[in-house]
């Protein structure tokens, strides 16, 4: 995002978003891991390393596009928890930035069977 003011110019880096978008897909219930090492402990997903992974984003000056490649904890219907992953990332990206979100792309390329499937740091957030 590029913004003139009277002011200044105000830009919202790509990693910027992709950190809120990551960040807000983690806060999702149903959603085991973040498909690139997303959980690499509690530490790193505080700090803002590593949240990138599994999200793809492309900013323009006002608007922006999230892909997203998740894991999501079997029993709990997948759609839906797309369906909510795509409206806390719209909401947090768009409330945190201004940017208007065109899309969100999930893809989902697994499902974590048992608490064993789960990275440990990721344990306290599923159940």
């Amino acid at each position: 995002m590029t913004e003139q003011l009277q002011t200044g110019l105000i830009r919202i880096s790509d990693d910027v978003v992709a950190t809120i978008a990551g960040l807000a897909a983690l806060e999702t219930p149903g959603i085991a891991a973040m498909s690139g090492g997303i959980s690499e402990g509690l530490a790193k997903r505080l700090s803002g390393k590593n949240v990138q992974k599994g999200v793809t984003v492309e900013v323009g000056q006002v608007e922006a596009a999230i892909d997203l490649r998740i894991i999501v904890k079997y029993g709990i219907p997948i759609h839906e928890v797309c369906r909510s992953l795509q409206m806390n990332v719209r909401e947090s990206v768009e409330n945190m930035t201004g940017l208007h979100v065109v899309e969100v792309n999930v893809k989902v390329e697994g499902v974590a069977f048992k608490e064993d499937d789960v990275p440990e740091a990721d344990l306290n957030r599923v159940k």
